[in-house]
């Protein structure tokens, strides 16, 4: 895959904590509950960061391959390749999983 986000703007490749409709503790879970988009993923693309009214560019201050936290309707979805990802605006990150 071969993208470049624009402005404050990063793909990120969603993670589940759940696999197949079956919860960590063994549950299996209806379709619909197994569907839900995930709020979690890991940054795959970052881009240069929007501009302020000077017109310097300010820094994002995520990088590729950190494990973030965000926000259920922020993102957009894309496909590429048959793969789902997201694209969000850093406002849309609310935390770094460390």
């Amino acid at each position: 895959m071969n993208i470049k986000p624009l402005g404050d703007r990063v793909v990120i490749l969603p993670l589940s904590d759940t696999k197949e409709g079956k919860t960590k503790s063994g549950l299996y879970l209806p379709d619909t509950a197994s569907k839900e988009r995930p709020e979690k993923g890991e940054i795959i693309a970052v881009g240069p960061g929007k501009m302020d009214d000077a017109g310097k560019r300010m820094p994002i201050g995520l990088k590729r391959g950190d494990v973030v936290l965000f926000t259920k309707y922020g993102p957009q979805e894309i496909k590429i390749d048959g793969k789902e990802y997201l694209i969000a605006r850093e406002d849309d990150v609310i935390a770094i999983v460390e």
